[in-house]
C-alpha cells in the first residue's frame, strides 16, 4: 500500500474510534458523539472528552458557536449503565465512584451554559436521561420529527435528579414533574410546545439546520453574544428587582463597548456593522 493510503486508511481508522469528532464548519464548531453502538451513552472517557472539548473552545475566539450533535439513530441515551453496573462490586458499593461520575457529569453541563459562545444542540433520535439533560443545557436546540425527549430513570428505581436541574430550567414544573414521575418520552413536536427545543425538521436535516442556526448566531458580535448570554443566565436565578438592577448594569457595560456604538451607528447609516468583538 502506497505511504500516502496508509496514512490516509489510518486516519479513517482513528477518526472512527474516536468517541468524540470535532471539525469547523466556518466559524462553528461542530462536536459529534460517536458512540454509536452504546447509543451515545456518556460515558467516563466521553464525559471528559467533551469537557476538554470544551475548555479548548472556550479559549478560542476563532470559533464563534458550537453544534453537539451525535452519530446513529440515537443522539444519547443517558450514562453508561454498564460502566456503573462495573463499579458496584467495590467495598462502598461504587459510592465514591457514583459522586466522582455525577460530579463531572454537572461540570460538563456547566460548561456549556458556562461557555462564551451559544451551543445548539442537533437531536436526531432518542435523548434520555442525561442525553436529555445535555439538550436542556445547551442554550438552543434543533430537532428531527423523529426525535424524542425522555427521564425514564424512575423505571429503573433512579430518579432522574441531575437531568431533573436542566429540564426544570427549560420547562414548566408540571411538565417536568409528568416526564420525570412516568418516564414516558415526549416527541419533537410536544418537546418544542414544552419549550425543550427551538425547532423541528425534517429527519435528516436537523445537524444542516443546527449549524444554519449557529452559523446565524455567529454573525453576531462575539463580545455582544458572551455577555447577553452570561447575564440571561445570572439574571434567570434572581428575583425580579435585582434581576433588573443587574441588567441595567450590563446594558451600561453593553452601550460603552466598541461594538455597540459600531452597530448603533451602522443601523443609522443603513449599512452592515464591522465587528470587533470589543
Amino acid at each position: 500500500m502506497p505511504a500516502r493510503a496508509a496514512r490516509d486508511a489510518a486516519s479513517a481508522t482513528a477518526a472512527s474510534d474516536a468517541i468524540l469528532l470535532r471539525e469547523m464548519n466556518g466559524p462553528v464548531a461542530v462536536l459529534t458523539l460517536n458512540r454509536p453502538a452504546q447509543r451515545n451513552s456518556l460515558s467516563d472517557a466521553l464525559i471528559a472528552q467533551l469537557q476538554g472539548a470544551l475548555n479548548e473552545i472556550g479559549t478560542d475566539t476563532s470559533v464563534r458557536a458550537v453544534v453537539i450533535a451525535a452519530n446513529g439513530p440515537a443522539f444519547c441515551a443517558g450514562h453508561d449503565l454498564k460502566e456503573i453496573t462495573a463499579h458496584r462490586a467495590g467495598p462502598d458499593r461504587g459510592r465514591a465512584y457514583f459522586a466522582k461520575l455525577m460530579n463531572a457529569c454537572s461540570a460538563m453541563m456547566q460548561a456549556i451554559v458556562h461557555l462564551p459562545q451559544p451551543v445548539v444542540a442537533a437531536v436526531q433520535g432518542i435523548a434520555t436521561a442525561a442525553g436529555c439533560q445535555l439538550v436542556a443545557s445547551c442554550d438552543l436546540a434543533v430537532a428531527s420529527e423523529s426525535a424524542s425527549f425522555a427521564t425514564p430513570g424512575v423505571d429503573i428505581g433512579l430518579f432522574c435528579s441531575t437531568p431533573m436541574v436542566a429540564l426544570s430550567r427549560n420547562v414548566t414544573r408540571k411538565q417536568a414533574m409528568e416526564m420525570l414521575l412516568t418516564g414516558e418520552p415526549v416527541p419533537a413536536a410536544r418537546a418544542r410546545e414544552m419549550g425543550l427545543v427551538n425547532r423541528v425538521v425534517a429527519p435528516g436535516t436537523e445537524r444542516e439546520a443546527a449549524i444554519a442556526l449557529a452559523q446565524q448566531v455567529a454573525l453576531k458580535s462575539a463580545y455582544t453574544v458572551k455577555l447577553g448570554k452570561e447575564a440571561f443566565y445570572r439574571q434567570a436565578e434572581m428575583n425580579l428587582a435585582d434581576a433588573y438592577h443587574y441588567a441595567a448594569k450590563v446594558m451600561t457595560q453593553n452601550m460603552l463597548a466598541r461594538d455597540a456604538e459600531e452597530g448603533i451607528k451602522a443601523f443609522i447609516e443603513k449599512r452592515q456593522p464591522t465587528w470587533r468583538d470589543e
